[in-house]
């Protein structure tokens, strides 16, 4: 077997099924990278999301906030909307449907902080929404939870006054007022509340996903591959060894077939 592994075909079945095995084994690595953000958010979510809310000013009192390790962690803060400033976030999907995501700058002491007030359907006979609720006016407090900053997408692109992620650097941009580009918040609770709002957004979901059993899936694929190989290399050695010891016929077994021939005729 190791000589026929040493030929130049069987060299190059072994270096394909390496190179098979390794993409295998980088997909497995991958699937375990993302299960391991998934736990990671699934501990942030059981770590911070039912805190009693403490006060904006007290999250901002080291002077900058760790968005990412204070997700979901509730906060109270009193001011004012900036109505005119009002932004949607295109394609935001909620229970099989997509629609809108509404952001709103809100003025108050400790900062002017961009608020995601919660979803709205698109509309029935166009793409925008039928009717955007309003902002209540006036001094409001909100209880909302802290969010980090969405990455960009590139290449996609939105009509005015709408925006393809919430990305602060870029919402930024559309405003004109100077907004946090460290963290929004998600809105929670309004007082006193609007007659009519968007659709608060829901508790996330606390599931990993299938990312193990797909690790496990990968590397196993890796070793088949290499189970595969040795299963036909061992094959064709025992093909060739039974083609050098197949026994050959006898002379005396020529002979008592000619006598038998001979006999009947």
């Amino acid at each position: 077997m190791l000589r026929l592994l040493f030929t130049r075909r069987w060299l190059g079945y072994l270096a394909l099924t390496v190179t098979f095995a390794v993409i295998a084994s980088l997909f497995g690595m991958w699937q375990w990278d993302r299960r391991g953000q998934a736990v990671a958010a699934i501990e942030k979510v059981n770590a911070n999301y039912d805190q009693a809310p403490v006060a904006l000013s007290t999250e901002l009192s080291a002077g900058s906030l760790d968005a990412d390790a204070r997700e979901w962690v509730p906060v109270s803060l009193t001011g004012t909307y900036l109505t005119e400033e009002q932004v949607l976030v295109r394609t935001r999907p909620r229970s099989g449907e997509v629609g809108f995501e509404v952001l709103v700058p809100f003025v108050s002491t400790e900062a002017t902080v961009v608020v995601n007030r919660g979803w709205i359907p698109t509309g029935e006979s166009q793409d925008d929404p039928d009717q955007v609720p309003a902002p209540p006016t006036g001094e409001i407090t909100l209880v909302a939870r802290i969010k980090p900053s969405e990455p960009l997408i590139p290449g996609r692109g939105a009509p005015e006054g709408q925006i393809a992620s919430i990305h602060l650097p870029s919402l930024q941009g559309m405003t004109s007022v100077d907004i946090r580009e460290d963290f929004f918040v998600a809105l929670g609770e309004e007082t006193p509340g609007p007659a009519t709002a968007p659709l608060p957004l829901v508790r996330p979901e606390l599931d990993e996903g299938p990312h193990l059993s797909y690790t496990f899936q990968w590397y196993l694929f890796a070793v088949m591959a290499f189970g595969g190989l040795w299963y036909l290399l061992r094959q064709e050695a025992r093909a060739r060894r039974g083609d050098d010891i197949r026994p050959k016929p006898s002379r005396d077994n020529d002979e008592e077939d000619a006598l038998l021939d001979q006999a009947e005729s």
